[in-house]
């Protein structure tokens, strides 16, 4: 089984700060991933030519489970309003998260998660520090149907506000059955992430900023009770793209003969997350 953890930055390229659907398709294509999370994911965004993303995403890996999961309606950054039920905001412009796997879905859950009450500093190239008010976040869970068993795997995007992002992880651990894994940006370091929620990290390597990366904020925990049902680790690996400012985080559990390594792409210029 391949896992894998993408935060897109809404498909965009750093070269051009395009968002080219083909080119979308074979970044993501190259992580051959059984199970993929996405975060940063747009629907309907003009920014990002009105495409679902998570679509694209299922096309590219063959994958016939997939789904989206907004956290807002409206765009980042400008004018949203947050989600108060699973199917708001159909037809309307989208952001949150994505969920794809190629094994059968049993279940899906989705659990959404305040924003922090407070605003709080975030490092903007060419503006230096700017207070920013945080976004509604939202975990997308389903339980798999898999050659181990059934196994829940959740993705999510947790806030950028330092403390408030501990709490959303506690939350998020405490909201899904197990055995479990979780994936996606936490916006906390590895250590952190560990202790806070006591889960074992599969895979350890920094992945942003995408040209040099220097810190972890992209995660694959998994829970250590039943942690015996999973294949061990084989391979861990967070190839460069032609997209995003962060590197995908790829965890490879047990053989996979049909994968190859994921290729590598030309280092990337650095922007912020």
């Amino acid at each position: 089984m391949r896992l894998a953890t993408f935060n897109l930055l809404h498909g965009r390229s750093l070269t051009d700060g395009l968002v080219d659907p083909d080119r979308l398709t074979a970044a993501l294509t190259t992580l051959d991933a059984d199970v993929l999370a996405l975060q940063e994911v747009d629907r309907n965004q003009t920014r990002s030519g009105n495409l679902d993303l998570t679509a694209i995403a299922a096309r590219a890996l063959n994958a016939p489970q997939h789904r989206f999961a907004a956290a807002l309606v409206g765009t980042p950054g400008e004018h949203f309003r947050p989600l108060h039920h699973d199917d708001d905001g159909h037809g309307e412009p989208c952001y949150g998260i994505g969920l794809i796997t190629r094994h059968p879905v049993r279940t899906w859950q989705v659990t959404r998660l305040k924003p922090a009450p407070v605003r709080a500093p975030v490092y903007i190239p060419g503006h230096g520090l700017t207070l920013l008010e945080d976004e509604p976040r939202v975990v997308l869970a389903a339980v798999l149907d898999t050659p181990h068993g059934d196994i829940t795997v959740a993705a999510t995007h947790l806030s950028f506000v330092p403390g408030w992002n501990a709490h959303q992880l506690r939350q998020t651990i405490h909201a899904l059955p197990a055995p479990r894994i979780l994936l996606g940006d936490l916006n906390l370091p590895a250590g952190p992430a560990r202790l806070i929620s006591g889960w074992t990290p599969l895979g350890r390597r920094p992945t942003y900023p995408a040209a040099r990366p220097r810190v972890q904020l992209d995660h694959i925990l998994a829970d250590p009770h039943q942690r015996h049902r999973l294949p061990p680790v084989t391979a861990v690996t967070t190839p460069a793209t032609t997209i995003s400012d962060h590197r995908p985080l790829v965890v490879d559990l047990g053989r996979h003969p049909g994968h190859a390594r994921p290729r590598q792409a030309p280092p990337l210029p650095d922007q912020r997350r």
